[in-house]
């Protein structure tokens, strides 16, 4: 699926990532973890072809990232953005938003039912297509922002800090959703966060980053921590329940 080696990126003098290697698995739902500043959300771009790294590889499917059709990335790799506010154009309504992907990927179909089906897929009434950003609640924000990513049909999910700006409550349900949508559509979920206890909700295996290096990576790296730094992460988080 997407497998980065020996990556690093540096910003003039700031070195975000060092020789950096991981290969995310078809399938799987891979959590990232570190405080800010650990280089999560630049590894997450640089999987998904936002950004690109100063050295090092970055694959899809067995090829560079250069080597890949733009639209078969974008349309294989889909980004949801921590802040839904800022990343919906607020002089648009839901449904040219959702179906925003479509269009810019020239993708064939009836739009307006590939609409219809997402927004029933994460929740949303069906009203909520002629209505604008700014008229719902953060959390439906971002069920809109996870429609839109999904109306490509993406083969992987990346998600980066998606549940930050929301109440605990909202917070549960946004991760329910992502559970919920990986398993029905067979997506590869890939969720970045600095909040230990999301991370462990949803992933089955977690890389642990500190100052832009993966320092511990297993499906047990949250549950029986074996680098003194995840113990240290790991001290006073609060563990989120179904």
């Amino acid at each position: 699926m997407i497998a980065v080696h020996g990556v690093t990126r540096e910003y003039r003098r700031v070195t975000a990532l060092k020789d950096v290697s991981l290969d995310v698995r078809p399938g799987e739902r891979l959590g990232i973890v570190g405080e800010s500043g650990s280089g999560k959300s630049t590894l997450a771009r640089i999987m998904a072809g936002l950004d690109r790294p100063t050295a090092g590889t970055v694959t899809f499917d067995g090829r560079p990232l250069p080597e890949v059709d733009r639209r078969t990335l974008r349309s294989s790799v889909q980004f949801v953005f921590q802040d839904p506010l800022s990343s919906l154009d607020p002089r648009m309504r839901v449904a040219d938003i959702v179906a925003e992907p479509l269009a810019a990927l020239r993708l064939p179909g009836d739009r307006a039912a590939r609409v219809a089906e997402l927004l029933d897929a994460v929740g949303l009434p069906p009203d909520a297509a002629g209505r604008r950003p700014h008229q719902f609640s953060g959390g439906q924000r971002q069920r809109i922002a996870v429609a839109r990513a999904l109306a490509p049909r993406p083969r992987v999910l990346v998600a980066d800090e998606p549940t930050s700006a929301l109440d605990v409550s909202v917070r549960v349900k946004i991760l329910d959703l992502l559970l919920d949508l990986a398993g029905r559509m067979e997506l590869t979920l890939v969720l970045v966060s600095h909040d230990l206890a999301a991370v462990r909700y949803v992933s089955e295996r977690v890389a642990v980053m500190r100052a832009g290096e993966i320092v511990e990576e297993g499906p047990d790296a949250l549950t029986d921590p074996g680098h003194p730094y995840t113990r240290e992460l790991l001290d006073a988080v609060p563990r989120l329940r179904r």
